[in-house]
């Protein structure tokens, strides 16, 4: 009677089936190389983590076969041969970043990097010789078939090993890319589950989205703007990672951080480098002027008015208002006006054609969280005929003009500049501007003469969607 066949195992994936193989291959051939040699060399080539090793002088690591399956040897100067969890984690994370950064996924693949040279200062070493190890174990492997097959001295437990890392390194999925994120958003993410999906409100129903690939919504976020991609965000976990997406916010970020508004001899490659390559965090954190509205000054003083009786004190209440819109060529365009005109009405004239009495143009930039708004000259439709061609219209006229011998037909011989102060209320906003200072110019001397912000207040922004 024959006996019962054993139940089968189940089926093993290919990639781990051959990465197993190539082990079994190397180490079968450095048993029969090692075979042969004296005793002497046999001793000096032990690790020292082996047991019962009597001498505890690390061999080459040529000649040095490490516990860990997976683990390479490192170089002598590093004084060990074996790796450690930390180590071998820190290869897996180092693993993961090159094949990243041959499918040119740069951002995650720079951010990967990072967190192994942070886990173990020496992970591309051991990276690089373990995967010189095998390429050799495979290019070996079809002249080691005529040799003799010699015992292997691997024990059950490093096999196990060996299967329990191959699942880790080859099987494992990527999680959540929560090095993109700082603060609680951070450690929200951690606790995300892998296999994130979008799920219905009603079980009995589908979810049509959940049939598109993340790759095509990837690209249809990078086609919203900033507010509509994170109340998509709110919706779900998934829709949470996917609006994590470095391409979503380099592409904002690249759209709007250009002169004037960052400085010429800097680009926003570098500034990102101070938000640890977080471009989301850099849209966020870092002073922009917002382009998509208005900035409104809300102002008031008291004047003393006439009566006719000494008894009876009379006092008015003046009320005017500040507007400046920033336009991305440079140009910024000023207006004050009085209680009169409301801004209800005012915004949508607020253009480059608009001829009243108080209306300037001129030009600005931004350094940092300094807007200097300067070349502000009067626009009105008597004075405009008669400026110098380019004066104070955003042609690259950053710095104040002194003329020294103003033509006769030069309506205004001043011209004036402001210095704001940049603000966020609440973060990311950036829609307060604070007054700081106000000078008029004076073109034939170049005087500058301050003045007083007595009753000026700081400027709100209000959006206006024909701007936008």
């Amino acid at each position: 009677m024959q006996p019962s066949s054993s139940p089968k195992p189940e089926p093993e994936s290919e990639e781990l089936v051959s990465f197993r193989e190539v082990w079994k291959k190397e180490l079968e051939q450095r048993k029969a190389q090692s075979s042969g040699k004296t005793d002497v060399l046999e001793e000096a080539s032990r690790s020292p983590a082996q047991p019962g090793g009597a001498d505890n002088h690390p061999g080459p690591p040529a000649q040095s076969v490490a516990r860990n399956p997976i683990a390479a040897p490192l170089q002598q100067s590093h004084g060990k041969t074996t790796m450690t969890p930390k180590l071998t984690a820190a290869v897996e994370v180092y693993r993961r970043a090159a094949q990243l950064e041959q499918q040119s996924q740069l951002d995650d693949a720079i951010q990967l990097y990072r967190q192994a040279f942070r886990m173990d200062p020496n992970v591309d070493k051991a990276y690089h010789n373990m995967e010189r190890d095998i390429i050799v174990a495979a290019a070996s492997a079809d002249t080691s078939k005529s040799h003799k097959r010699a015992r292997s001295s691997i024990d059950g437990p490093a096999i196990d090993t060996l299967t329990h890392a191959a699942f880790a390194l080859s099987l494992k999925p990527a999680g959540p890319p929560v090095a993109f994120v700082t603060g609680a958003l951070a450690s929200i993410l951690v606790e995300f589950p892998v296999n994130l999906k979008f799920e219905p409100e009603d079980e009995k129903e589908g979810v049509l989205i959940d049939i598109i690939p993340d790759e095509m919504l990837v690209l249809i976020l990078r086609c919203l703007y900033p507010t509509a991609i994170e109340r998509f965000a709110a919706v779900s976990r998934k829709a949470r990672v996917l609006s994590l997406d470095s391409a979503i916010w380099r592409s904002l970020v690249e759209m709007i951080y250009k002169p004037p508004q960052i400085p010429d001899e800097i680009t926003a490659d570098e500034i990102v480098e101070n938000y640890s390559f977080d471009y989301r965090r850099m849209y966020i954190e870092h002073p922009r002027v917002r382009l998509d509205g208005v900035y409104i000054a809300v102002c008031h003083y008291i004047r003393e008015g006439r009566s006719d009786h000494a008894w009876v004190n009379i006092r008015h209440l003046i009320t005017y208002h500040r507007y400046l819109r920033f336009l991305p060529d440079g140009r910024v365009l000023s207006l004050l006006a009085n209680e009169e005109v409301q801004p209800q009405e005012m915004i949508p004239l607020l253009k480059p054609t608009l001829r009243m009495a108080g209306f300037s143009i001129g030009s600005w930039r931004l350094d940092d969280a300094t807007i200097f708004i300067t070349d502000l000259v009067d626009a009105s439709s008597k004075n405009m005929n008669t400026l110098p061609h380019g004066f104070g219209l955003g042609e690259g006229h950053y710095e104040p003009v002194v003329v020294e011998h103003a033509p006769s037909n030069f309506a205004s011989r001043y011209v004036f500049q402001m210095t704001l102060t940049l603000r966020s209320r609440p973060m990311g906003r950036w829609n307060k501007l604070d007054f700081d200072q106000y000078d008029s110019v004076d073109l034939q001397t170049g005087d500058v003469i301050p003045l007083g912000l007595k009753h000026e207040r700081p400027f709100w922004f209000s959006k206006v969607k024909s701007y936008a």
